[in-house]
C-alpha cells in the first residue's frame, strides 16, 4: 500500500486522531505508537508528524464528546471547559450595546475573548472591528472535533494566539446521510431551543462533497421569571433594591417650590420633590398630585431579558479533488445568518438632561403657567435591538508532497475570504427633534384633540402629536404614551450597519531535512499576507445625538500585513536509557504591519520520556496582539456607566474627606447621586450622565511571555489510565484595554495621581458630570496556574463499560499592575472575582452496556468575592489590600450536575434525552452583577434545561 496517497493518508487520519480521542489529552503509550502513523499535522505546530501532538498541552474534543454533551453550539461546548474564562458577552447582558452582542466568544484563562485565537480548519475566524471571532458561525452538525491548544503560539500563528489557540476542525469526506432533532427547555417552561441538521455527503475514487445544514433557535427568558431578577437588582432579599425613582407614573417637580429643581450644593438642604398623580386625579390639577415614594419606584427588569434570544442559519460545503496522485483540490465555503434579539426596559427620560421640559403653553401643563422639568420612563415602548449578522467564508487550498532527497515533502497554499455583514435595527428610543415639538406649545382642538401649536397657528396632527409624560402607564387620556399614532411620532426605527473583511494568501512547506542520530529533523517554514477591513456605521441619530439612545460616531479603518515563520524540531536522543526520546521544537515569526510596524516572536519547546509510559513536557514562548480596527480607529461612544465614586459616603471603601476629594469640592458627607440625581442605594450605581469614550491611534501591540511545563503518565500497571498534570504562566505588558470609570477614580482619589483627575468633571452638587476615558497600553498582569487531567477506561465488566475523565484548573495567581502616587507598583489580586475561580473542575463518567448510554457530569466553582456595599452583608468588612481598605463579601462553591440518557435504535437512529444543571440549582446573588445585567453570575445556569435529542443515520 502506498502510504503517500492523498486518499489513504485522509483515511489515516481519523485513525491518528483516535489516539488525542476524546476526554482530553494523548497519552503516553498511545504517542509512542502513534510514530508508526502517517504523518498529521495538529493544532500547535507546522510540521506533520503524529508525535507532535504530545509536545503541547492540548485537548481535544471528538464527535463523540460533543454529542454526549447538552449544548447545541460550539462556544456553549468550550465555555465549559475549566480553564474557560467568563464569557465575553454573556447573553444575560441584556444591556450591552455595539456591534459585538450576540455572538458567542470564547476566553481561555480569562485573558479575554481577543487573546484567543480562533481557526477554522487551520485558517483563522473572521474577526469583529474589535477583534472578537464568532464561533456561533460554525454549525455543530459540521464539527468532526476541536482542538485546543493552551499554551500561547504567536510563532506559528502570529496575532491573537496569546492564551491559545482553539481549531475546529469540519467533517470531510462523508458518505451518506444523517439527521438531527434538538428539543429543549427550562423547567420553568421558558428559553425554547429547537435546532436542526442535515448532513449529506458522497465519496468517489477521487473525491467527495459534504454538506451540512442547521438551523436553531433559543427563545428569551425574561427576568421577571427567575428569582434572583424578578425583585430588582438587589434579589430577593432585597426586594425593591436598585428600583429606579424615574418611573412609568410620571413625575414632575414644581418650579414655584425648587426653581429649576435641581439639587443644591447646600448639603444640608433638602432634595427636590417629585409629584405624581394621584389615583382618579386629574393631571391638568397642580393639587391632584402626591410626593412620589420608594413603594412607587420603577423595577426596569419586568421589562427585561434575563437571557437573549437568538437564531441561527448556517449552511457549509467541503469538497476535495485529487487532482492527481500527490496534489488534492480542497475548498470550505461556509454562510450562517445570526439573529439575535434585545430587550430592556423603556427608557428612563429626564427633560432637565435634554433641555425638554414641558411648556408653560402646553395642553398638559399641570396649571403652574411655568415650563415644568419632568421625569417619565417610557415603559410603553421597551427599547428592542435586533442584530443581524451574515457571514459568508471561502476557503480554498490546493496541498500535495513530492519526494526529494529520499525525503518526503508536504506543502500547501490556500487563501480565505470572510466577509461579515450586519445589520442592527433598534426601536424605543425617543427622537428629541419630535420630543421637543410634542413636549412644546399645544391645545384642545374643536374636536376635543390635543394638537401641537395653537389655535391661530395650528399644526397638523400628520407633521406632530402633543405628549402628556405626567399621564400614568395604564392610565387612558389625552397626550397616553399608549397612543399608537404618537408612538410613530416619537419613536422611530434605527439602523447601524457594519461590515468587516479578511483576505488572507498562505503558502506553507514542511518536511525532513535530514536523519539525525535519534530521528529526522524536520522543518516548516512558510508565508502569509492578511488585509483586515472594516467599519461601523451607527444611524444618523445617534451620530447627531438627537435621540435619548447612547451617541456614537463610524468607526472605520483596516491594515495589512506580511508574515514569515520557520519551525524546527530536533531529535537530540531516543531508544536510549532514560532518554527514550529528547527533542527540541523551536519556532521564530516575523510579522510587519501597515500600521505600527515589525515585531518577531520566538517559541521554544522539549519533549523528554525517560520511560515508555512517563512524558515530560514543557515550552517558552513569546506572543503579541496587534491593536484591532476599533482600537485605533473607532468612533466616540457615549455611556451611562455604573461605577463606585469613591468620594461618596455610600462605599464600603469610601475615602470621602480625603484631601484629593476635598480639592475636588467635594462634601465629606456627598452620597453619590444616581439617575435621576437621587442618592444611590446600592453599589456599583449608574451616572444621570452619559461618558464618552475614544479610540486611541498611537496604541502599539501588547507583548506577553508564556511558560508550560507539565507530564503525561500512563503506568502500564494500571491499564487505561492516563494523568496529565500542566503548570502555566503568562505575562502580559503594554495591555491594550479600555481605561474604566472605576479605575481613573481609584487612581485620582485613592492613589492619589493628579494626572487622573483631568479625565472629569464634576457638578456643584458634587456629582461627576462628564468624563472622557480611552483605549490605552494601560497596564501588565500575570496568571499563573495549574491544569490536571485523569482518564480512566476500566476493563470491560458484566455490567457493561465505564469510563472516567476529571479536569481541574487551578488558578495559584491572577494580578494586574498599577502604581500608587510615589510611582511604586503595586499588584491588585483578582483571584476569586467571579470567573476568576480558584478551582474550576470537571468530573465526568461514562456507562455503556449494549446500545444504551449515561453519560454524568458534575461541573464545580469554587467560591467568589465582591467588594461590599453598604446595607449589604460583608463577610470580611477589615479586609486589606495594598495599605488600602478592601471590605470584601464572600460566597460559597457552585456545583452543577448535568445528565443524558442515550439508545441506539436498531433503525440507525440514537435517541438521548438529558437535563443541564438536573437538580436546578441556582447561584448566588452578586451584586456586582459580574458578566450581567443582573445580580448573578452571567456564566452559570439560569435553571434546570431538559432537552431530547433524535439523531437518524442513513
Amino acid at each position: 500500500m502506498n502510504f503517500r496517497t492523498p486518499a489513504v493518508r485522509l483515511g489515516l487520519l481519523p485513525a491518528g486522531i483516535a489516539l488525542a480521542l476524546s476526554p482530553t489529552f494523548a497519552s503516553a503509550q498511545e504517542a509512542k505508537g502513534a510514530t508508526d502513523l502517517d504523518r498529521i499535522e495538529v493544532t500547535g505546530s507546522r510540521i506533520r508528524g503524529a508525535n507532535m501532538e504530545t509536545q503541547q498541552p492540548i485537548l481535544t474534543l471528538s464527535r463523540e464528546n460533543l454529542e454526549k454533551q447538552g449544548f447545541t453550539s460550539v462556544a456553549d461546548v468550550l465555555q465549559n471547559l475549566t480553564s474557560a474564562g467568563s464569557p465575553a458577552i454573556s447573553r444575560s447582558e441584556s444591556l450591552a450595546s455595539g456591534e459585538d452582542v450576540g455572538g458567542y466568544y470564547v476566553d481561555l484563562r480569562n485573558l479575554g475573548a481577543e487573546r484567543t485565537l480562533v481557526l477554522m480548519n487551520g485558517k483563522r475566524l473572521g474577526a469583529t472591528t474589535s477583534g472578537l471571532q464568532d464561533l456561533s458561525q460554525i454549525p455543530m452538525s459540521a464539527v468532526e472535533r476541536i482542538e485546543v491548544l493552551k499554551d500561547g503560539a504567536s510563532a506559528i500563528y502570529g496575532s491573537d494566539a496569546i492564551a491559545g489557540v482553539v481549531n475546529v476542525i469540519t467533517r470531510k469526506r462523508f458518505n451518506g446521510a444523517e439527521a438531527g432533532v434538538y428539543v429543549g427547555q427550562y423547567g420553568e417552561g421558558d428559553g425554547q431551543t429547537n435546532q436542526y441538521s442535515m448532513t449529506l455527503g458522497s465519496e468517489g475514487e477521487r473525491g467527495g462533497v459534504t454538506l451540512s445544514a442547521e438551523y436553531a433557535k433559543s427563545d428569551p427568558v425574561w427576568a421577571k421569571n427567575r428569582s434572583f431578577s424578578r425583585s430588582g437588582n438587589g434579589g430577593p432579599n432585597y426586594p425593591g433594591s436598585g428600583f429606579s425613582p424615574i418611573t412609568e407614573r410620571g413625575t414632575w417637580c414644581d418650579p414655584r417650590v425648587w426653581g429649576n429643581c435641581l439639587p443644591s450644593d447646600d448639603e444640608n438642604a433638602p432634595l427636590p420633590e417629585w409629584n405624581t398623580l394621584n389615583a382618579g386625579g386629574d393631571p391638568k390639577n397642580a393639587a391632584d398630585y402626591h410626593k412620589l415614594t420608594a413603594g412607587e419606584y420603577s423595577n426596569a427588569n419586568e421589562q427585561m431579558m434575563v437571557s437573549t434570544g437568538i437564531e441561527r442559519k448556517s449552511v457549509y460545503v467541503n469538497g476535495n479533488y485529487d487532482l492527481t496522485d500527490a496534489i488534492t483540490f480542497n475548498a470550505d465555503l461556509l454562510y450562517n445568518q445570526r439573529t439575535t434579539k434585545q430587550q430592556i426596559a423603556g427608557y428612563p427620560y429626564q427633560s432637565q438632561a435634554f433641555g425638554t421640559p414641558l411648556a408653560a403653553d402646553s395642553a398638559f401643563n399641570p396649571g403652574v403657567g411655568q415650563d415644568v422639568e419632568f421625569r417619565r420612563r417610557l415603559w410603553e415602548v421597551p427599547r428592542t435591538t435586533d442584530s443581524d449578522m451574515k457571514t459568508l467564508r471561502f476557503a480554498p487550498t490546493v496541498s500535495g508532497f513530492f519526494e526529494l532527497g529520499g525525503k518526503t515533502w508536504d506543502w500547501d497554499v490556500g487563501a480565505l475570504w470572510n466577509r461579515n455583514e450586519l445589520t442592527k435595527t433598534g426601536h424605543g428610543d425617543m427622537s428629541l427633534i419630535a420630543s421637543r415639538q410634542a413636549l412644546g406649545q399645544s391645545f384642545i382642538n374643536g374636536q376635543g384633540v390635543a394638537q401641537c401649536g395653537s389655535a391661530a397657528n395650528p399644526v397638523p396632527l400628520t407633521d406632530c402629536r402633543p405628549w402628556n409624560p405626567l399621564l400614568p402607564y395604564g392610565v387612558a387620556g389625552q397626550g397616553s404614551l399608549a397612543d399608537p399614532e404618537l408612538q410613530k411620532f416619537l419613536f422611530p426605527t434605527f439602523t447601524d450597519t457594519g461590515l468587516t473583511k479578511t483576505t488572507s494568501y498562505t503558502a506553507n512547506l514542511s518536511g525532513a531535512v535530514l536523519d539525525l542520530p535519534a530521528g529526522e529533523l524536520g522543518v516548516a517554514m512558510g508565508y502569509e499576507h492578511r488585509k483586515e477591513e472594516g467599519r461601523f456605521v451607527p444611524d444618523a441619530f445617534a451620530q447627531s445625538g438627537e435621540s435619548t439612545g447612547l451617541g456614537s460616531t463610524t468607526t472605520a479603518g483596516g491594515y495589512s500585513l506580511n508574515e514569515v515563520y520557520l519551525e524546527l524540531n530536533v531529535p537530540v536522543l531516543a531508544d536510549m536509557a532514560f532518554a527514550k526520546e529528547l527533542s527540541f521544537n523551536v519556532a521564530s515569526r516575523y510579522s510587519d504591519y501597515s500600521n505600527f510596524g515589525n515585531t518577531l516572536n520566538s517559541k521554544f519547546g522539549l519533549v523528554w520520556r525517560p520511560m515508555d509510559e512517563l512524558l515530560v513536557r514543557g515550552t517558552w514562548a513569546e506572543g503579541f496582539r496587534a491593536p484591532t480596527i476599533s482600537d485605533l480607529y473607532g468612533g466616540s461612544a457615549s455611556s451611562f456607566e455604573q461605577y463606585v465614586d469613591p468620594c461618596g459616603t455610600g462605599s464600603a471603601n469610601s475615602v470621602a474627606g480625603n484631601a484629593a476629594c476635598t480639592a475636588a469640592g467635594v462634601s465629606p458627607n456627598y452620597v453619590q447621586l444616581g439617575q435621576g440625581s437621587v442618592p444611590c442605594e446600592t453599589y456599583p450605581c449608574a451616572t444621570p450622565d452619559q461618558f464618552i469614550r475614544t479610540a486611541n491611534a498611537n496604541l502599539k501591540p501588547e507583548t506577553s511571555t508564556s511558560k508550560t511545563a507539565g507530564i503525561v503518565w500512563s503506568p502500564r500497571w494500571v491499564q487505561g489510565l492516563d494523568i496529565s498534570l500542566d503548570w502555566y504562566n503568562y505575562k502580559i505588558e503594554n495591555m491594550i484595554i479600555l481605561d474604566d470609570v472605576d479605575r481613573i477614580l481609584r487612581d485620582c482619589y485613592i492613589l492619589g495621581d493628579a494626572s487622573r483627575c483631568a479625565a472629569h468633571t464634576r457638578a456643584a452638587d458634587g456629582h461627576i458630570d462628564s468624563l472622557t476615558y480611552s483605549i490605552t497600553n494601560l497596564g501588565a498582569m500575570e496568571t499563573e496556574g495549574y491544569d490536571l487531567g485523569i482518564k480512566y477506561r476500566m476493563p470491560e465488566t458484566a455490567f457493561g463499560n465505564f469510563s472516567f475523565n476529571w479536569d481541574t484548573s487551578y488558578v495559584a495567581k491572577y494580578d494586574e499592575q498599577g502604581q500608587n502616587a510615589a510611582g511604586q507598583s503595586i499588584t491588585i489580586g483578582r483571584v476569586g472575582e467571579a470567573g476568576i475561580f480558584r478551582v474550576r473542575s470537571n468530573l465526568g463518567v461514562n456507562w455503556e452496556y449494549g446500545d444504551f448510554g449515561v453519560n454524568w457530569t458534575a461541573r464545580y466553582y469554587s467560591g467568589m468575592k465582591e467588594n461590599c456595599v453598604t446595607n449589604r452583608p460583608c463577610t470580611d468588612p477589615n479586609h486589606m489590600a495594598n495599605g488600602e481598605a478592601d471590605a470584601l463579601r464572600w460566597v460559597g462553591s457552585n456545583t452543577f450536575h448535568d445528565l443524558q440518557v442515550s439508545w441506539k435504535a436498531p433503525w440507525d437512529a440514537t435517541i438521548a434525552v438529558g437535563a443541564n444543571n438536573v437538580f436546578n440549582h441556582q447561584g448566588p446573588i452578586m451584586f456586582s452583577a459580574p458578566n450581567s445585567s443582573f445580580p448573578y453570575y452571567g456564566g452559570f445556569d439560569i435553571g434546570r434545561f431538559l432537552y431530547m435529542k433524535y439523531t437518524q443515520r442513513f
